[in-house]
């Protein structure tokens, strides 16, 4: 599979890191490819990684991971042109910047307005309810963390499955893109927990079946 980064802070570095290291084609990309930090980046991951520009991913890629922080979001996919027809995995969450709240809730998401801005892009909400170390490994004492993801197109939504079950999550569909109006909430119950309850960032949720 050849996926673009956009965005190649802890979560997109991670992700990508992971699946260059699992075979995939990862390019990340950056205003500045031939900076220090992407030039880490991309040594870390591997023979299969390599540095761009946000159209270099969008041309080469068949899979986009949308990881910038909130406020940069609406600018990145602008910068990234045409999306009509590619996959999106939308890792962003709409985050207040005192992380107090969400700026968009209730009757809509940032998943749902990622697929407005983002015209005729599949877009795939997922990998927004965790921490990045998470991503890095998410194996918790022999149980795989649960990753929820959500989306409008049956396709998109096996393809991110199959990449997140790759990393060793335990992957769940969560429903239609509108479902981000509740997984946005989930990813701020993570960080509120993880941080001002004290929970640490070594957690994470699960469904627990009876037999």
């Amino acid at each position: 599979m050849k996926i673009g980064i956009i965005g190649s802070g802890n979560v997109g570095g991670t992700l990508g890191r992971r699946w260059a290291q699992g075979g995939h084609s990862v390019l990340f990309s950056s205003r500045d490819p031939g900076s220090d930090k992407i030039r880490k980046i991309v040594a870390e991951s591997g023979a299969n990684a390599k540095a761009g520009t946000v159209q270099d991913a969008v041309q080469s890629s068949d899979i986009l991971l949308l990881a910038t922080p909130w406020p940069a979001t609406k600018q990145a996919v602008a910068d990234a042109g045409r999306l009509a027809g590619k996959i999106v995995i939308d890792a962003t969450n709409p985050f207040l910047r005192d992380l107090s709240g969400l700026e968009v809730g209730v009757s809509s998401s940032g998943g749902e307005l990622v697929a407005q801005w983002a015209e005729g892009a599949k877009v795939v909400k997922a990998f927004n309810s965790i921490g990045a170390n998470i991503m890095a490994d998410p194996n918790l004492g022999g149980q795989s963390a649960l990753l929820l993801y959500c989306g409008d197109d049956a396709g998109a939504k096996a393809a991110v499955r199959d990449l997140a079950t790759e990393l060793g999550f335990d992957a769940r569909d969560a429903g239609p893109l509108r479902q981000s109006r509740v997984l946005e909430p989930l990813a701020l119950l993570w960080v509120s927990l993880a941080y001002a309850q004290g929970y640490g960032r070594e957690f994470a949720f699960q469904i627990i079946k009876r037999a």
